[in-house]
């Protein structure tokens, strides 16, 4: 894999540049999630905030965890493509939403978090790590 890689929102107001390898990719089953994705899970790429740059206008969206933590959400204004997650106490850290990458062969989740909302329909491959919660 090379980097940057490049990505961008579906209307293309919001570009960023991603400078290096994630830190992980998880895959999370919890309800929120599905509601955000519209799918059965949703995927965070966990990268350095160092290691990512972002252009364009961006709106925020604050909501509280179960963890008592800070839940909070960028996305476009336009096109509202969730661009990533943070938590305003751990403001080195940016939860990627990375389907909007140009080069989406980073996604390969190697944990799953949340399987205790999981969908029934859905199998865990074999050989990632499972949490039933939040690790």
């Amino acid at each position: 894999m090379s980097y940057p890689i490049e990505g961008s929102c579906q209307c293309g107001g919001v570009k960023y540049r991603l400078l290096e390898a994630p830190q992980m990719v998880v895959a999370c089953h919890c309800k929120e999630c599905q509601k955000l994705s519209t799918s059965a899970f949703s995927i965070t790429a966990m990268v350095k905030a160092s290691g990512i740059i972002f252009e364009g206008e961006m709106l925020e969206w604050i909501r509280p965890a179960d963890s008592g933590n800070i839940s909070a959400a960028r996305f476009c204004p336009s096109c509202g493509n969730r661009i990533y997650h943070f938590n305003p106490a751990e403001p080195d850290v940016i939860k990627l939403k990375p389907s909007n990458l140009s080069d989406t062969s980073i996604i390969n989740p190697t944990a799953h978090l949340w399987v205790s909302e999981k969908q029934d329909w859905y199998d865990i491959p074999d050989g990632v790590k499972v949490f039933e919660k939040q690790p």
